[in-house]
Protein backbone atom coordinates (compact mmCIF):
# COMPACT_ATOMS: atom_id res chain seq x y z
CA UNK A 1 0.00 0.00 0.00
CA UNK A 2 1.42 3.39 -0.96
CA UNK A 3 1.70 6.42 1.31
CA UNK A 4 -1.75 7.90 1.15
CA UNK A 5 -2.61 9.29 4.57
CA UNK A 6 -4.07 12.78 4.66
CA UNK A 7 -3.42 13.51 8.34
CA UNK A 8 0.15 12.37 9.14
CA UNK A 9 1.67 13.80 5.98
CA UNK A 10 0.26 17.26 6.67
CA UNK A 11 1.35 17.06 10.29
CA UNK A 12 4.88 15.89 9.61
CA UNK A 13 5.65 18.67 7.15
CA UNK A 14 4.40 21.27 9.61
CA UNK A 15 1.22 22.15 7.77
CA UNK A 16 -2.08 22.78 9.48
CA UNK A 17 -3.40 19.37 10.39
CA UNK A 18 -6.37 18.44 8.30
CA UNK A 19 -6.96 21.98 7.10
CA UNK A 20 -9.04 20.65 4.24
CA UNK A 21 -10.90 18.13 6.33
CA UNK A 22 -13.06 20.42 8.47
CA UNK A 23 -16.74 19.66 8.36
CA UNK A 24 -19.66 21.58 9.79
CA UNK A 25 -23.33 21.02 10.42
CA UNK A 26 -25.36 18.48 12.34
CA UNK A 27 -23.83 15.29 13.60
CA UNK A 28 -24.51 11.92 12.09
CA UNK A 29 -23.83 8.39 13.18
CA UNK A 30 -24.88 4.88 12.32
CA UNK A 31 -25.05 1.51 14.03
CA UNK A 32 -25.95 -0.14 17.31
CA UNK A 33 -23.99 -1.80 20.07
CA UNK A 34 -23.75 -5.54 20.60
CA UNK A 35 -27.04 -5.67 22.52
CA UNK A 36 -29.03 -3.95 19.81
CA UNK A 37 -29.24 -0.71 21.80
CA UNK A 38 -28.73 2.42 19.67
CA UNK A 39 -25.47 4.23 20.23
CA UNK A 40 -25.97 7.60 21.85
CA UNK A 41 -24.06 10.68 22.91
CA UNK A 42 -23.39 9.50 26.48
CA UNK A 43 -22.20 6.07 25.41
CA UNK A 44 -19.81 7.56 22.85
CA UNK A 45 -18.46 10.20 25.19
CA UNK A 46 -17.82 7.57 27.85
CA UNK A 47 -16.11 5.29 25.35
CA UNK A 48 -13.86 8.07 24.17
CA UNK A 49 -12.76 9.25 27.63
CA UNK A 50 -12.42 5.85 29.33
CA UNK A 51 -8.90 5.19 30.57
CA UNK A 52 -8.99 1.48 29.83
CA UNK A 53 -6.47 0.47 27.17
CA UNK A 54 -6.53 -2.48 24.82
CA UNK A 55 -3.41 -1.63 22.83
CA UNK A 56 0.06 -1.11 24.33
CA UNK A 57 0.75 2.52 25.21
CA UNK A 58 4.38 3.49 24.90
CA UNK A 59 5.66 6.82 26.22
CA UNK A 60 8.84 8.04 24.60
CA UNK A 61 10.16 11.14 22.91
CA UNK A 62 8.36 10.40 19.64
CA UNK A 63 4.98 9.96 21.34
CA UNK A 64 5.48 12.94 23.66
CA UNK A 65 6.33 15.14 20.68
CA UNK A 66 2.92 14.52 19.14
CA UNK A 67 1.12 14.79 22.48
CA UNK A 68 2.61 18.25 22.91
CA UNK A 69 1.60 19.11 19.37
CA UNK A 70 -2.01 17.98 19.91
CA UNK A 71 -2.30 19.85 23.19
CA UNK A 72 -0.38 22.90 22.00
CA UNK A 73 -0.09 24.40 18.52
CA UNK A 74 -2.62 21.97 16.98
CA UNK A 75 -5.06 21.84 19.86
CA UNK A 76 -7.83 23.56 17.89
CA UNK A 77 -7.61 20.96 15.15
CA UNK A 78 -7.57 18.15 17.70
CA UNK A 79 -10.65 19.71 19.29
CA UNK A 80 -12.41 19.55 15.91
CA UNK A 81 -11.49 15.89 15.59
CA UNK A 82 -12.80 15.14 19.07
CA UNK A 83 -16.06 16.90 18.18
CA UNK A 84 -16.47 14.89 15.00
CA UNK A 85 -15.59 11.65 16.76
CA UNK A 86 -19.10 11.73 18.19
CA UNK A 87 -20.45 10.81 14.78
CA UNK A 88 -18.53 7.62 14.20
CA UNK A 89 -16.50 6.53 17.23
CA UNK A 90 -19.29 4.49 18.78
CA UNK A 91 -19.98 2.66 15.51
CA UNK A 92 -16.29 1.92 14.94
CA UNK A 93 -15.72 0.72 18.51
CA UNK A 94 -18.72 -1.58 18.26
CA UNK A 95 -17.45 -3.15 15.05
CA UNK A 96 -13.96 -3.56 16.53
CA UNK A 97 -15.37 -5.18 19.63
CA UNK A 98 -17.56 -7.59 17.67
CA UNK A 99 -14.56 -8.48 15.49
CA UNK A 100 -12.46 -9.25 18.57
CA UNK A 101 -10.01 -6.45 17.74
CA UNK A 102 -8.62 -3.69 20.02
CA UNK A 103 -11.17 -0.89 20.24
CA UNK A 104 -8.43 1.70 20.49
CA UNK A 105 -7.64 1.12 16.81
CA UNK A 106 -10.38 3.71 16.37
CA UNK A 107 -7.61 6.30 16.70
CA UNK A 108 -6.08 5.03 13.48
CA UNK A 109 -9.14 6.47 11.74
CA UNK A 110 -8.65 9.72 13.64
CA UNK A 111 -5.12 10.21 12.36
CA UNK A 112 -6.10 9.03 8.88
CA UNK A 113 -8.98 11.41 8.24
CA UNK A 114 -10.00 13.27 11.38
CA UNK A 115 -13.27 11.29 11.22
CA UNK A 116 -14.24 12.94 7.94
CA UNK A 117 -15.79 10.50 5.43
CA UNK A 118 -15.16 12.98 2.61
CA UNK A 119 -11.44 13.41 3.35
CA UNK A 120 -9.18 13.05 0.33
CA UNK A 121 -5.38 12.94 0.44
CA UNK A 122 -2.90 14.27 -2.11
CA UNK A 123 -2.57 10.67 -3.36
CA UNK A 124 -6.36 10.36 -3.85
CA UNK A 125 -6.94 8.16 -0.81
CA UNK A 126 -10.51 8.72 0.36
CA UNK A 127 -12.77 8.31 3.37
CA UNK A 128 -12.60 7.68 7.11
CA UNK A 129 -9.88 5.08 6.54
CA UNK A 130 -8.16 6.69 3.54
CA UNK A 131 -8.41 3.77 1.17
CA UNK A 132 -6.72 3.83 -2.21
CA UNK A 133 -9.12 2.67 -4.92
CA UNK A 134 -7.36 -0.64 -5.78
CA UNK A 135 -7.13 -1.67 -2.12
CA UNK A 136 -10.74 -0.68 -1.53
CA UNK A 137 -11.94 -2.80 -4.46
CA UNK A 138 -9.78 -5.66 -3.22
CA UNK A 139 -11.72 -5.58 0.07
CA UNK A 140 -15.14 -5.50 -1.54
CA UNK A 141 -15.86 -1.77 -1.75
CA UNK A 142 -17.53 -0.33 -4.80
CA UNK A 143 -15.65 2.56 -6.41
CA UNK A 144 -17.00 3.98 -9.67
CA UNK A 145 -18.53 7.10 -11.15
CA UNK A 146 -21.75 6.80 -9.12
CA UNK A 147 -20.77 5.10 -5.87
CA UNK A 148 -17.61 5.43 -3.82
CA UNK A 149 -18.04 3.21 -0.78
CA UNK A 150 -14.76 4.45 0.65
CA UNK A 151 -16.96 7.35 1.79
CA UNK A 152 -19.53 5.04 3.38
CA UNK A 153 -18.69 5.07 7.13
CA UNK A 154 -19.98 1.59 7.87
CA UNK A 155 -18.85 -0.29 4.77
CA UNK A 156 -15.43 1.35 4.75
CA UNK A 157 -15.01 0.48 8.43
CA UNK A 158 -15.87 -3.16 7.72
CA UNK A 159 -13.28 -3.21 4.93
CA UNK A 160 -10.64 -1.47 7.04
CA UNK A 161 -11.07 -3.94 9.88
CA UNK A 162 -10.69 -6.88 7.49
CA UNK A 163 -7.56 -5.29 6.08
CA UNK A 164 -6.09 -4.61 9.54
CA UNK A 165 -6.89 -8.16 10.61
CA UNK A 166 -5.06 -9.52 7.56
CA UNK A 167 -2.06 -7.31 8.30
CA UNK A 168 -2.02 -8.45 11.93
CA UNK A 169 -2.19 -12.10 10.93
CA UNK A 170 0.67 -11.54 8.51
CA UNK A 171 2.94 -9.45 10.76
CA UNK A 172 2.00 -10.64 14.27
CA UNK A 173 1.51 -7.23 15.92
CA UNK A 174 -1.05 -4.43 15.92
CA UNK A 175 1.71 -1.82 15.88
CA UNK A 176 3.28 -3.48 12.86
CA UNK A 177 -0.16 -3.81 11.27
CA UNK A 178 -0.74 -0.07 11.76
CA UNK A 179 2.66 0.74 10.25
CA UNK A 180 1.88 -1.54 7.29
CA UNK A 181 -1.53 0.14 6.88
CA UNK A 182 0.39 3.34 6.22
CA UNK A 183 3.51 2.19 4.41
CA UNK A 184 2.68 -1.24 3.02
CA UNK A 185 3.20 -4.75 4.32
CA UNK A 186 6.14 -5.38 2.01
CA UNK A 187 8.11 -2.45 3.39
CA UNK A 188 7.50 -3.52 6.98
CA UNK A 189 8.36 -7.16 6.24
CA UNK A 190 11.63 -6.16 4.60
CA UNK A 191 12.54 -3.96 7.55
CA UNK A 192 11.81 -6.84 9.92
CA UNK A 193 13.93 -9.24 7.87
CA UNK A 194 16.83 -6.79 7.76
CA UNK A 195 16.72 -6.08 11.49
CA UNK A 196 15.62 -9.37 13.04
CA UNK A 197 16.05 -11.97 10.32
CA UNK A 198 12.29 -12.63 10.44
CA UNK A 199 9.53 -11.36 8.16
CA UNK A 200 6.95 -11.64 10.95
CA UNK A 201 7.09 -9.90 14.29
CA UNK A 202 6.74 -11.50 17.68
CA UNK A 203 5.45 -8.51 19.65
CA UNK A 204 4.70 -4.80 19.40
CA UNK A 205 8.27 -4.11 20.57
CA UNK A 206 9.43 -5.16 17.11
CA UNK A 207 8.04 -1.92 15.72
CA UNK A 208 10.45 0.11 17.82
CA UNK A 209 13.31 -2.17 16.73
CA UNK A 210 12.71 -1.58 13.03
CA UNK A 211 11.44 2.00 13.26
CA UNK A 212 14.73 3.52 12.08
CA UNK A 213 14.52 1.44 8.89
CA UNK A 214 11.11 2.81 7.88
CA UNK A 215 10.36 5.96 5.85
CA UNK A 216 9.65 9.04 7.90
CA UNK A 217 5.87 9.02 7.64
CA UNK A 218 5.63 5.33 8.52
CA UNK A 219 8.02 5.48 11.46
CA UNK A 220 6.02 8.36 12.94
CA UNK A 221 2.66 6.74 12.26
CA UNK A 222 2.42 4.57 15.39
CA UNK A 223 3.65 7.33 17.75
CA UNK A 224 1.05 9.57 16.14
CA UNK A 225 -1.71 7.01 16.76
CA UNK A 226 -0.64 6.49 20.37
CA UNK A 227 -0.52 10.23 21.00
CA UNK A 228 -4.00 10.65 19.51
CA UNK A 229 -5.24 7.90 21.80
CA UNK A 230 -3.66 9.48 24.88
CA UNK A 231 -5.26 12.85 24.19
CA UNK A 232 -8.54 11.36 22.97
CA UNK A 233 -9.04 9.21 26.06
CA UNK A 234 -8.17 11.91 28.59
CA UNK A 235 -8.83 15.25 26.87
CA UNK A 236 -9.18 17.10 30.19
CA UNK A 237 -5.62 16.17 31.08
CA UNK A 238 -4.41 17.97 27.95
CA UNK A 239 -6.55 21.08 28.09
CA UNK A 240 -9.38 19.78 25.89
CA UNK A 241 -11.86 18.79 28.55
CA UNK A 242 -14.46 21.34 27.49
CA UNK A 243 -14.84 19.90 23.98
CA UNK A 244 -18.43 18.81 23.34
CA UNK A 245 -18.67 15.87 21.01
CA UNK A 246 -21.27 16.07 18.33
CA UNK A 247 -24.42 14.19 19.02
CA UNK A 248 -24.98 11.32 16.58
CA UNK A 249 -28.05 11.04 14.40
CA UNK A 250 -29.33 7.58 13.64
CA UNK A 251 -30.64 6.61 10.23
CA UNK A 252 -33.29 4.41 8.65
CA UNK A 253 -32.74 2.73 5.32
CA UNK A 254 -35.17 2.84 2.41
CA UNK A 255 -34.99 1.26 -1.04
CA UNK A 256 -35.40 3.50 -4.08
CA UNK A 257 -35.21 2.79 -7.83
CA UNK A 258 -32.02 3.34 -9.78
CA UNK A 259 -31.46 6.86 -10.99
CA UNK A 260 -33.33 8.48 -8.08
CA UNK A 261 -31.98 11.86 -7.04
CA UNK A 262 -31.34 12.48 -3.35
CA UNK A 263 -33.34 15.68 -3.68
CA UNK A 264 -36.45 13.57 -4.36
CA UNK A 265 -35.66 11.29 -1.40
CA UNK A 266 -35.28 14.32 0.88
CA UNK A 267 -38.59 15.83 -0.26
CA UNK A 268 -40.37 12.54 0.34
CA UNK A 269 -38.86 12.20 3.82
CA UNK A 270 -39.65 15.80 4.67
CA UNK A 271 -36.02 16.74 5.43
CA UNK A 272 -33.38 18.86 3.78
CA UNK A 273 -31.33 17.51 0.91
CA UNK A 274 -28.23 18.36 2.93
CA UNK A 275 -29.20 15.90 5.67
CA UNK A 276 -29.76 13.09 3.18
CA UNK A 277 -26.52 13.92 1.37
CA UNK A 278 -24.58 13.73 4.64
CA UNK A 279 -26.09 10.36 5.38
CA UNK A 280 -25.10 9.09 1.93
CA UNK A 281 -21.65 10.54 1.18
CA UNK A 282 -20.88 7.51 -0.97
CA UNK A 283 -23.38 8.64 -3.63
CA UNK A 284 -20.94 10.97 -5.30
CA UNK A 285 -23.41 12.34 -7.88
CA UNK A 286 -26.27 12.70 -5.39
CA UNK A 287 -28.22 10.15 -7.37
CA UNK A 288 -28.56 6.39 -7.09
CA UNK A 289 -26.84 4.37 -9.82
CA UNK A 290 -29.02 3.94 -12.93
CA UNK A 291 -30.45 0.50 -13.58
CA UNK A 292 -33.33 -1.77 -12.78
CA UNK A 293 -32.10 -2.73 -9.33
CA UNK A 294 -33.27 -0.74 -6.31
CA UNK A 295 -30.67 0.95 -4.14
CA UNK A 296 -30.57 1.42 -0.36
CA UNK A 297 -30.53 5.05 0.79
CA UNK A 298 -30.29 6.34 4.36
CA UNK A 299 -32.75 8.90 5.67
CA UNK A 300 -32.94 10.42 9.17
CA UNK A 301 -34.52 8.07 11.68
CA UNK A 302 -38.25 8.41 12.19
CA UNK A 303 -39.09 9.55 8.66
CA UNK A 304 -39.87 6.19 7.07
CA UNK A 305 -43.65 6.60 7.25
CA UNK A 306 -43.55 10.06 5.70
CA UNK A 307 -41.24 8.75 3.02
CA UNK A 308 -43.43 5.76 2.22
CA UNK A 309 -46.49 7.99 1.82
CA UNK A 310 -44.94 10.72 -0.29
CA UNK A 311 -42.29 8.97 -2.36
CA UNK A 312 -44.42 7.21 -5.02
CA UNK A 313 -46.04 10.44 -6.24
CA UNK A 314 -42.81 12.42 -6.01
CA UNK A 315 -40.92 9.68 -7.81
CA UNK A 316 -43.52 9.54 -10.60
CA UNK A 317 -43.31 13.31 -10.91
CA UNK A 318 -39.52 13.15 -10.99
CA UNK A 319 -39.64 10.41 -13.64
CA UNK A 320 -42.03 12.50 -15.74
CA UNK A 321 -39.73 15.51 -15.41
CA UNK A 322 -36.75 13.38 -16.30
CA UNK A 323 -38.51 11.99 -19.37
CA UNK A 324 -39.56 15.48 -20.42
CA UNK A 325 -36.01 16.67 -19.92
CA UNK A 326 -34.67 13.73 -21.92
CA UNK A 327 -37.17 14.52 -24.70
CA UNK A 328 -36.13 18.17 -24.62
CA UNK A 329 -32.47 17.24 -24.72
CA UNK A 330 -33.17 14.77 -27.54
CA UNK A 331 -34.95 17.52 -29.51
CA UNK A 332 -32.08 19.91 -28.86
CA UNK A 333 -29.66 17.22 -29.99
CA UNK A 334 -31.78 16.58 -33.12
CA UNK A 335 -31.89 20.27 -34.01
CA UNK A 336 -28.18 20.65 -33.38
CA UNK A 337 -27.46 17.58 -35.48
CA UNK A 338 -29.57 19.00 -38.31
CA UNK A 339 -27.81 22.34 -38.03
CA UNK A 340 -24.49 20.55 -37.98
CA UNK A 341 -25.39 18.56 -41.10
CA UNK A 342 -26.58 21.73 -42.87
CA UNK A 343 -23.36 23.51 -41.91
CA UNK A 344 -21.34 20.56 -43.12
CA UNK A 345 -23.24 20.59 -46.42
CA UNK A 346 -22.67 24.33 -46.83
CA UNK A 347 -19.02 23.85 -46.04
CA UNK A 348 -18.80 20.99 -48.53
CA UNK A 349 -20.50 23.15 -51.19
CA UNK A 350 -18.07 26.00 -50.51
CA UNK A 351 -15.15 23.64 -50.74
CA UNK A 352 -16.47 22.20 -54.03
CA UNK A 353 -16.92 25.69 -55.46
CA UNK A 354 -13.48 26.67 -54.23
CA UNK A 355 -12.03 23.61 -55.97
CA UNK A 356 -13.85 24.55 -59.19
CA UNK A 357 -12.54 28.12 -59.02
CA UNK A 358 -9.07 26.84 -58.31
CA UNK A 359 -9.33 24.40 -61.24
CA UNK A 360 -10.46 27.17 -63.61
CA UNK A 361 -7.67 29.46 -62.42
CA UNK A 362 -5.17 26.68 -62.89
CA UNK A 363 -6.49 26.04 -66.40
CA UNK A 364 -6.18 29.74 -67.25
CA UNK A 365 -2.69 29.83 -65.88
CA UNK A 366 -1.80 26.75 -67.88
CA UNK A 367 -3.26 28.21 -71.07
CA UNK A 368 -1.48 31.50 -70.49
CA UNK A 369 1.72 29.70 -69.77
CA UNK A 370 1.46 27.67 -72.96
CA UNK A 371 0.66 30.79 -75.00
CA UNK A 372 3.56 32.62 -73.44
CA UNK A 373 5.84 29.70 -74.11
CA UNK A 374 4.63 29.53 -77.75
CA UNK A 375 5.10 33.23 -78.20
CA UNK A 376 8.55 33.05 -76.70
CA UNK A 377 9.41 30.15 -78.96
CA UNK A 378 8.19 32.09 -82.02
CA UNK A 379 10.15 35.12 -80.94
CA UNK A 380 13.31 33.11 -80.53
CA UNK A 381 12.78 31.44 -83.92
CA UNK A 382 12.21 34.83 -85.55
CA UNK A 383 15.31 36.21 -83.93
CA UNK A 384 17.31 33.27 -85.19
CA UNK A 385 15.98 33.80 -88.75
CA UNK A 386 16.79 37.49 -88.64
CA UNK A 387 20.30 36.84 -87.45
CA UNK A 388 20.84 34.21 -90.14
CA UNK A 389 19.52 36.55 -92.82
CA UNK A 390 21.76 39.40 -91.75
CA UNK A 391 24.76 37.17 -91.61
CA UNK A 392 23.98 35.82 -95.08
CA UNK A 393 23.47 39.30 -96.50
CA UNK A 394 26.70 40.57 -95.00
CA UNK A 395 28.63 37.62 -96.37
CA UNK A 396 27.18 38.19 -99.86
CA UNK A 397 27.91 41.94 -100.02
CA UNK A 398 31.47 41.97 -98.76
CA UNK A 399 33.05 40.01 -101.65
CA UNK A 400 31.44 42.43 -104.10
CA UNK A 401 32.95 45.40 -102.31
CA UNK A 402 36.36 43.73 -102.27
CA UNK A 403 36.08 42.98 -105.98
CA UNK A 404 35.14 46.53 -106.76
CA UNK A 405 38.07 47.88 -104.77
CA UNK A 406 40.47 45.50 -106.44
CA UNK A 407 39.13 46.43 -109.77
CA UNK A 408 39.62 50.09 -108.99
CA UNK A 409 43.21 49.53 -107.96
CA UNK A 410 43.87 47.63 -111.15
CA UNK A 411 42.39 50.38 -113.14
CA UNK A 412 44.58 52.97 -111.44
CA UNK A 413 47.72 51.00 -112.08
CA UNK A 414 46.81 50.61 -115.59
Amino acid sequence: MQFRTAFPAALLVGCTIGGGLAATGKQLSFGHDGTGEPLGFIREAAAATATRWDIPVARNDAVDHFVELFSGRRSEVMADYLKRSGRYEGMIRTKLRLAGMPEDLVYLSMIESGFNPNARSHANAVGLWQFMAPTARGYGLRVDGYVDERRDPEKSTDAALRYLRDLHDQLGSWYLAAAAYNGGDGRVSRALAAETGRRRGESDDDFWRIRHRLPRETREYVPLMVAAALVGKEPGKYGLGDVERWMPLRADTVAVPGGTELETVAKAAGVSEREVTRLNPHLVRKVTPPGKKSFAVRIPEGHQDAFAGAFPALHAEAVARAEAERARQAEIARVRAAERRAAEQRLAARRTEARRIAARAAARRHTASRASAHASSRSRASARRTTTHRASAHTTRRPARHTTHATRRTRRHR
